[in-house]
Parts: structure tokens; C-alpha cells; sequence
């Protein structure tokens, strides 16, 4: 399952930002494409897994799925497709091969609290 290595990679780079920034890590937004060749539920249970033990421990990971999007020739249009088994222009039928949009695996955002210091009373 390589989600967990996915999962754990997320990790690692919202705990550098978290890091660099000062700033408590609530959630992170991921867009994930069609074509990604990644199982949505399986990086979200990896993702929890993946955060035990660190300072993102409770962070939320929220995934934006991002359709397919083709280019018809034809329709000379961006046409997102119905489905990821037929790779034709749902307006005309023409097939196209010519992917736009869809295989997007990024981070886009992060959810952050201020980190307040700890002082000694």
C-alpha cells in the first residue's frame, strides 16, 4: 500500500512548515486527481496513522477530488469526463488522449493555529 508512504510524506512536509512557521498544524488540504492512482480512504486511514507520535497527531487531512479533465479536438473544448474508463468527449463521442486536468496529488493548503510559548510561572 504505498498511501502509508504518501501519507507519511504529507506528514513530513506540513511538519517542516509547521516548523519553519511557528504554527500548530490543524488540517491539510490535498487535492487528489481521478488519475492518481491513489485510494482516497486508504491515504485518509494512512494519514492517521502517519500523524501518531508527531506534532500533526489530530490534524485533519481534507481531500478535494479533482475530476478528469480532457482536451476534445473536435469540440476544440476542455470536456471533464464522466468516466475514467471511456476517454471521449462526452458532447461528440471523439476520443482524446490529451489529459488536462486529473492527476493532481498537492498539498495546496494548511490549517494553522498560532503556537503560543510555554513560560515558566
Amino acid at each position: 500500500m504505498h498511501e502509508l508512504s504518501i501519507a507519511m510524506s504529507i506528514v513530513e512536509l506540513a511538519e517542516e512548515e509547521a516548523t519553519k512557521r511557528g504554527v500548530q498544524v490543524e488540517a491539510v488540504h490535498l487535492r487528489l486527481g481521478a488519475l492518481s492512482g491513489v485510494v482516497k480512504e486508504a491515504l485518509l486511514s494512512c494519514y492517521e496513522m502517519a500523524c501518531n507520535n508527531t506534532p500533526l497527531q489530530g490534524s485533519r487531512l481534507i481531500v478535494e477530488d479533482v475530476p478528469v479533465v480532457i482536451f476534445c479536438p473536435t469540440c476544440d473544448a476542455q470536456q471533464t469526463l464522466s468516466s475514467v474508463q471511456q476517454f471521449t468527449c462526452p458532447e461528440c463521442g471523439t476520443p482524446s488522449w490529451e489529459v488536462l486536468q486529473g492527476k493532481e496529488l498537492e498539498v495546496f493548503a494548511l490549517e494553522v493555529n498560532e503556537c503560543v510559548p510555554n513560560r515558566a510561572s
